[in-house]
């Protein structure tokens, strides 16, 4: 009896500015990432994506501006590098109107604001997205974002996953266990909408967080939305293993994703998840042609447009190297500026030069989950990411916009399906949580510390993370 194919993930990997991660390409011929704040550009998006077939669009976020490279944002609002930068969770309910099957992810940070406020905010748009909403956890890791909120300097990055943690804690309360799933009960007759027996206050008395409910909003299809998480450190593996069930993760080798992978999966598995818990997706250049010339061609000129400073801007480089003659070394530049202590040394080989590190970034982003080709080529290379390096899935990264979209869902989706990797369309009615675990998997499994609280359960003080 034939094994049954992997079958891939795939999201759009979208922001609400106008250059995400594709520095300069903006401007391209077509390109429409200066429309982002116009209404009409997320309806499209949300059209393409959903003729494509794609299960989610996934809008990144950052609630500060990059201004660490040239000590101020001057290269960041030049290049429109995620600033001007739209509210992700505001532009969910238009692409919703306009769909009836993808799926969408959005980022928010639990270091800034309130968990109370965030459960209403997330529980509408689950309602009203009917089931299809995921959330990308993340914990904010800008300087400028933490002087945003009143703060001098960026909470310590593992403090920060202590306080998620709780945040994680207060909203399970608020989503799984302040109502009962038959709570409301829409009674005409008697003029009794929610039964007050049904609803509980949750009481909780953190370290951090001070919560009484209930929770303001009766219970969604999927009452937890999906749990996107995207990390590499050692907390923030440890935390997917509590938390996450689709890890945005990568690595420069095959070997660094499989040890990335397995670290996380590992961490599910201790905390009684089990290995199957979690999905594993990684960042993926996808350039297609009808011929590999047209292909080429297509890549030819994102590299030729690619904006090297945006690439540094978005880095937060901690030096300039155009400011330096072609032959300075990096290492010599860093000790020059006192910066030997920053990431770009321990990165940069010895002896490499400021003309080199640009000749570098000039050649363009190539990671190890990237490919240009005929549907063909890109499809065999597809089929080794999910067989040899065990690949769950993919966020793809957009060159144009609405360009690489087309591209993809009418060039390699109909080869992925011809080979039985993705289906053969959409199930009406599913949640995100179905299309990416299963039919029947609507809601968070018994494994999950989310399912503590069901039924009002161990609501209160804080519960132990173990």
């Amino acid at each position: 009896m034939p094994t049954e194919k992997k079958q891939l993930i795939v999201n759009l990997f979208e922001m609400a500015c106008v250059s995400h991660i594709t520095h300069g390409l903006w401007v391209l011929e077509g390109n429409n990432r200066h429309r982002t704040a116009e209404l009409d550009y997320w309806l499209e998006l949300a059209q393409v994506s959903e003729d494509a077939g794609f299960d989610a669009i996934f809008l990144a976020d950052v609630i500060g501006a990059y201004d660490d490279f040239r000590d101020g944002p001057e290269t960041a609002l030049r290049e429109g590098l995620q600033i001007p930068n739209l509210d992700p969770l505001s532009v969910i309910p238009a692409m919703a109107a306009v769909s009836r099957n993808v799926g969408f992810g959005a980022t928010y940070s639990t270091s800034y604001e309130p968990p109370f406020a965030f459960a209403r905010r997330a529980a509408t748009l689950d309602h009203l997205t009917n089931g299809r909403f995921g959330w990308n956890i993340v914990t904010s890791y800008l300087s400028n974002a933490a002087r945003n909120f009143g703060l001098a300097e960026q909470i310590e990055h593992d403090t920060r996953y202590r306080i998620a943690d709780e945040y994680l804690e207060v909203l399970y309360k608020l989503w799984e266990g302040s109502w009962d799933d038959d709570a409301v009960l829409n009674d005409r007759e008697h003029g009794v909408y929610s039964d007050p027996d049904k609803v509980r206050y949750i009481n909780h008395h953190g370290e951090h967080f001070q919560v009484a409910g209930p929770h303001l909003v009766a219970p969604s299809r999927q009452r937890t939305p999906v749990l996107f998480q995207a990390t590499g450190s050692a907390a923030g593996i440890e935390f997917a293993g509590r938390h996450a069930e689709v890890v945005f993760t990568g690595g420069r080798t095959a070997a660094d994703y499989r040890a990335n992978s397995g670290k996380i999966l590992a961490a599910a598995a201790q905390e009684g998840r089990g290995t199957q818990a979690i999905k594993c997706i990684v960042q993926a250049g996808v350039i297609v042609g009808r011929t590999e010339e047209e292909a080429q061609r297509k890549w030819d000129l994102y590299r030729s447009r690619t904006s090297v400073d945006g690439i540094m801007a978005h880095g937060g480089f901690a030096i300039d190297p155009t400011a330096y003659s072609p032959d300075t070394t990096v290492h010599e530049i860093l000790a020059r500026e006192g910066k030997l202590d920053s990431p770009l040394a321990s990165s940069t080989p010895p002896g490499t030069t400021a003309e080199a590190l640009l000749d570098q970034l000039r050649a363009g982003r190539q990671e190890r989950y990237f490919v240009v080709g005929t549907p063909k080529v890109v499809c065999d290379e597809i089929e080794r990411w999910l067989d040899a390096d065990g690949v769950d899935g993919i966020n793809l990264r957009q060159y144009h916009s609405f360009g690489t979209a087309r591209d993809f869902g009418e060039l390699v989706v109909p080869e992925l399906r011809r080979r039985g990797r993705i289906p053969q369309g959409y199930t009406a009615g599913e949640t995100l949580r179905e299309r990416i675990f299963g039919a029947g998997n609507s809601r968070l499994p018994q494994t999950h510390r989310a399912a503590r609280y069901r039924l009002g359960a161990n609501l209160g003080s804080l519960q132990p993370s173990g």
